[in-house]
């Protein structure tokens, strides 16, 4: 008999992010009833889009990296593959000391694998490029931070103009804290074999095309109508029950599964279930598990969030200068508030049409703000984050013009940081929770802070429920 009064076991998602609907698609071929609990008042969590002068744009995420195929493989699955397209250009660059720069061509995650190509780039002083040439090979006994790792391998200056912006861009947090094996999982890999940390670099990128003149494979896909719309769909597809404005206060073991509770003191809702999926933010996991799994509380507790703003603004085209660029990032060193842009309607030909189709004429930039520790700068008032990346946006492009329209989003504690030793609080948090019967967590906590890394974590959780009840069926039916 399941907790839910019902022969069909009963599994709640807590949590309608990506890695929850994705949890709830997965289940949708299962024998049981699902259930997703939302606490806000929409679905989709980081994943929201809305028009910016006419051009649908997205709030959050904006891209999916191709070589994971955990993303593309969802959309396809839910019918939405012919939404898919490639980015018009990837070409990226660093604003760094008054200038903009490109980009080494052949580099991981800021790691050069020729440092004759960096230095043309100009991107480190010729300090920097006469200690980068001096490469030392370092010896690591476990986890240590990002900064001290390739610091200690290729200088200082290689971290704070290159992997630093590289990386603050993905978590919004900073090298000196994030550790080196969850965040560079693969180079931390390639490094145990090859010491030599650019020879290791040099292993992870993709080989030479045969055929020089032939179309690269994409390096980033998104949908027609913004990665926004994919919540939704996901929803619409897997058949699940699906309920916001229904915060999970509580959840406690029953003989036979979970009870949670939904609401309001005043006015407690109880929902019983078999198995419970948390695909929810480490802080929201930790104070449901206090009780039950007080281990895995305690590694989820352990784990900050970085708050940030995203700022789209929309020039009149004719203002806009001419580049082939994506956007660029800007190193931490140079004191600037935005630490990227992204040249949207560059980057999305699609957008581009949409902003013509509107009869608008625009081209529209979304700038980043907020790195891990910048509670002041994200306390100023919308107008005062427009103006101020507005400025520095004409600086680093020499964009004349007033911005015709704009929009500020922000994401207050919305990027886990996976500082030093997040692997072990992960293996932590896992090893607890598997000791309890129909229990699993999924979401950005964990793996990866990307679409694919969040689907990714989403099966795994499902599988591990999906185990658990055919095991718990078994034994009943044998019983």
């Amino acid at each position: 008999m399941t907790t839910s009064g019902s022969s069909t076991p009963h599994v709640v998602i807590v949590g309608g992010g990506i890695a929850g609907l994705a949890a709830a698609f997965f289940l949708r071929d299962e024998p049981v009833r699902v259930t997703v609990l939302e606490g806000a008042q929409r679905l989709g969590g980081k994943l929201s889009a809305s028009e910016v002068a006419g051009v649908p744009m997205d709030e959050g995420a904006e891209a999916l990296l191709a070589r994971r195929p955990e993303g593309t493989e969802l959309i396809t699955a839910t019918g939405a593959g012919a939404d898919l397209v490639p980015a018009g250009t990837t070409s990226s660059a660093i604003w760094s000391r008054g200038a903009m720069r490109a980009l080494p061509r052949r580099q991981f995650m800021g790691v050069p694998t020729n440092i004759g190509e960096l230095a043309a780039t100009g991107i480190l002083s010729a300090d920097g490029i006469t200690r980068a040439r001096q490469e030392a090979t370092v010896e690591r006994d476990g986890d240590i931070p990002v900064a001290q790792y390739i610091g200690r391998a290729l200088g200082t200056e290689v971290v704070d103009r290159l992997v630093d912006p590289l990386l603050g861009g993905v978590y919004a947090g900073r090298s000196e804290d994030l550790s080196f094996e969850a965040t560079l999982a693969p180079l931390a890999a390639a490094a145990r074999k090859h010491p030599v940390l650019t020879q290791a670099a040099a292993t992870l990128m993709p080989p030479r095309p045969a055929d020089p003149s032939a179309r690269p494979a994409p390096v980033f896909v998104t949908l027609t109508s913004g990665l926004g719309a994919l919540p939704a769909m996901v929803a619409k597809a897997s058949g699940a029950e699906v309920r916001t404005s229904a915060m999970v206060r509580d959840l406690g073991r029953t003989p036979d599964g979970w009870r949670l509770t939904i609401g309001s003191a005043a006015d407690p809702e109880y929902l019983n279930a078999d198995a419970v999926i948390l695909a929810c933010p480490a802080a929201p996991a930790a104070r449901l598990l206090a009780a039950s799994t007080p281990a895995a509380s305690a590694a989820l507790g352990e784990i900050p969030y970085a708050s940030m703003a995203i700022i789209a603004l929309a020039y009149r085209a004719a203002d806009w200068p001419a580049t082939d660029r994506s956007g660029y990032l800007v190193p931490a060193v140079d004191g600037k508030a935005v630490k990227a842009a992204t040249f949207s309607t560059i980057k999305w030909p699609h957008l581009a049409r949409a902003a013509q189709d509107a009869g608008r004429g625009v081209a529209v930039v979304r700038c980043s703000i907020g790195r891990m520790g910048e509670v002041a700068l994200l306390q100023r008032d919308d107008k005062d984050l427009v103006s101020l990346a507005a400025a520095e946006l004409a600086e680093a492009t020499g964009v004349t013009g007033a911005p015709v329209e704009w929009r500020v989003t922000r994401w207050g504690g919305g990027l886990p940081q996976y500082n030093v030793g997040h692997l072990d609080r992960v293996a932590r948090v896992r090893a607890a929770v598997a000791g309890q019967p129909g229990l699993a967590v999924a979401g950005a906590a964990y793996d990866g802070v990307g679409i694919p890394a969040c689907i990714a974590t989403a099966r795994q959780a499902v599988g591990q429920v999906v185990t658990q009840l055919r095991d718990r069926g078994a034994s009943q039916t044998q019983g």
